[in-house]
């Protein structure tokens, strides 16, 4: 059949869109042997490993900018954390992260007036023991709570697999410790309710203690006096944070797996399986990009997974996105000079049963040096969670009127103000491992098995300090280099 010129002419432009539509698809089209959702240090670290093992990898993040919550901000003479300011060396995994990166990032270690933590009780601070004369001399215990501490070791173990971490302080130390111990501690890492966290999930470490010796105070003993490898005794359990700020650890990290390899601001992120591995879509300034991998790692939270694998049953999916999370508002305050209560410590927590309107405070300028002026203070300051999330839903001002008049009372400073006042709001802050954790867990492994190229990791599992995450991230690139 013959064409005419102009219908020639209709062809031949066709073709060339379809050349032109087909070019820009191979534009966008990226191929990886693994693609790893989420850039903050999760996926961050477990690129890391990765691209050293020489495997190609690329990164979808959704913000503008890798790290998630870590950022360090310099301002006015002051480096603030917004996001987590400290983590505790827990796992060897961590040294042997900063030594990955040196050159780039260097450790620091908390100051050693750091070790002293404050408890808030009858309007007054008080240091929270470490030794047995001050155990028996503090104020913050009554007496016959010390007496049922002597006993500790020789109680029965408890029975029940899903106590509370309230219940098990309860058994175990009375009722003053949990007030003004237990309580705070929960709220300085969790922001939570000691009465719904489960002790096996939140704090798996004290539940294995009494499981396997029978006694906290004596399990604590008797694994100090084991003998420890030369990599154990990388565990050093201190506080650390990078030099410089957190933000030079997120720095050298995105240094060392090449910016080249992390996609930012990608919206609607999808995974869907193949025959052989997974095919990603997500928009990216208005296109549409497709990456195939071999393996997919997710570290997104819990609130984000049931849009970003829409093939799993919904079940499943269910029991990883009912996941609760405290919300939580950080203030950083800074002071040129210093002119309140002596703040020589790690910081303060404010027990509930005080009924005051902050969880607590962090002293970073004693933590760690550099991080305010000479003579000055910067203090950061942490309201809501699980009890007050409503504080969360405070406008600027009113969160600078309670934090003004919690702060001056608390560390005598009313009527002065700071030279520094930011406000940084989380709403999904930190996960809750309550007793929907089993559930969680079993859901994530199975989906695992079922799709054996797909690793769920991120705060959903394995703890929320950046300790657990650096350790989940290594032995997640481990698992997938062995494979």
């Amino acid at each position: 059949m013959c064409l005419s010129s102009v219908e020639r002419n209709h062809a031949g432009h066709k073709c060339v869109y379809v050349i032109l539509v087909q070019k820009l698809i191979m534009k966008i089209q990226y191929n990886s042997k693994v693609v790893i959702i989420g850039a903050g240090l999760t996926g961050l670290v477990t690129a890391h490993y990765l691209v050293k093992s020489g495997m190609s990898v690329t990164l979808v993040e959704k913000g503008t900018r890798p790290g998630g919550v870590i950022q360090s901000i310099k301002e006015h003479g002051f480096t603030i954390e917004a996001g987590p300011n400290t983590g505790v060396v827990s796992y060897p995994e961590i040294a042997e992260l900063f030594d990955d990166l040196a050159g780039s990032c260097k450790m620091t270690i908390a100051n050693p007036q750091a070790k002293k933590r404050l408890i808030w009780k009858d309007g007054k601070w008080h240091v929270l023991p470490s030794g047995i004369i001050d155990w028996i001399s503090t104020p913050l215990f009554t007496f016959w709570d010390k007496l049922k501490l002597l006993g500790e070791p020789f109680r029965k173990k408890g029975t029940n697999p899903d106590e509370s971490i309230a219940g098990l302080a309860l058994r175990r130390l009375g009722k003053s410790l949990l007030d003004y111990a237990v309580d705070p501690f929960i709220s300085g890492i969790y922001a939570g309710d000691p009465r719904s966290l489960v002790t096996r999930f939140a704090l798996p470490r004290i539940y294995n203690l009494e499981q396997t010796y029978g006694s906290i105070i004596g399990g604590t003993i008797k694994k100090s006096t084991k003998p420890k490898g030369e990599r154990l005794k990388k565990a050093t359990r201190e506080v650390f944070s990078a030099e410089g700020g957190l933000q030079n650890l997120i720095d050298a990290l995105v240094k060392s797996i090449g910016e080249e390899n992390i996609l930012l601001d990608c919206q609607n992120v999808v995974v869907e399986p193949e025959q052989k591995g997974f095919q990603i879509s997500l928009v990216k300034h208005g296109e549409t990009i497709n990456l195939k991998a071999e393996r997919v790692v997710s570290t997104v939270g819990g609130k984000q997974i049931e849009a970003l694998l829409p093939f799993i049953e919904r079940g499943y999916l269910h029991a990883i996105g009912n996941l609760e999370y405290a919300k939580v508002v950080q203030v950083a305050m800074g002071y040129k000079q210093w002119k309140g209560i002596n703040t020589s410590a790690f910081g303060g927590l404010v027990p509930t049963i005080e009924n005051r309107r902050i969880l607590g405070i962090l002293f970073p300028s004693s933590i760690f040096n550099g991080r305010a002026p000479k003579d000055g203070a910067l203090l950061s300051v942490f309201l809501g969670g699980i009890k007050n999330g409503e504080y969360f839903n405070l406008n600027d001002e009113e969160i600078k009127t309670l934090v003004d008049e919690e702060v001056g009372e608390l560390l005598h400073v009313k009527g002065i103000k700071p030279d520094l006042f930011r406000i940084f709001r989380y709403q999904h802050a930190i996960p809750q491992y309550t007793i929907t954790s089993e559930q969680r867990l079993n859901a994530i492994e199975f989906i695992q098995h079922v799709y054996p190229g797909l690793v769920l990791a991120g705060n959903i599992n394995d703890g929320i300090g950046m300790g657990d995450r650096i350790k989940q991230a290594r032995g997640v690139a481990e698992k997938i280099i062995n494979c």
